[in-house]
């Protein structure tokens, strides 16, 4: 009985776990400009908890092209940005 208990709680652990590692944080902020020439945004953000960043104004190259067709100065938005190849990237929008 006891292993079965065990077992149990190590199951409930790891789905604990992986529940966590799915959860995605994403960050408000308001689209400063769109710069489709350049394929870069500048947000108004909140702190990027991900990045260890305060929030301020940032400029961000967006992981996808589309992504910037989607954007309007003004626009609140909540995003998702890491470091892709060392530049601060939007990599997901919602």
């Amino acid at each position: 009985m006891n292993t079965l208990i065990k077992a149990g709680a190590i199951f409930a652990l790891m789905m604990t776990m992986a529940t966590s590692a799915l959860a995605i944080d994403y960050t408000k902020g308001v689209v400063k400009k769109v710069d489709l020439k350049q394929k870069k945004v500048t947000v108004i953000h909140e702190e990027l908890i991900n990045l260890d960043m305060p929030a301020m104004t940032m400029v961000f190259r967006a992981a996808d092209e589309t992504m910037l067709q989607t954007l309007q100065e003004g626009q609140n938005i909540e995003f998702v940005a890491e470091r892709v190849k060392g530049k601060l990237t939007i990599v997901e929008l919602k």
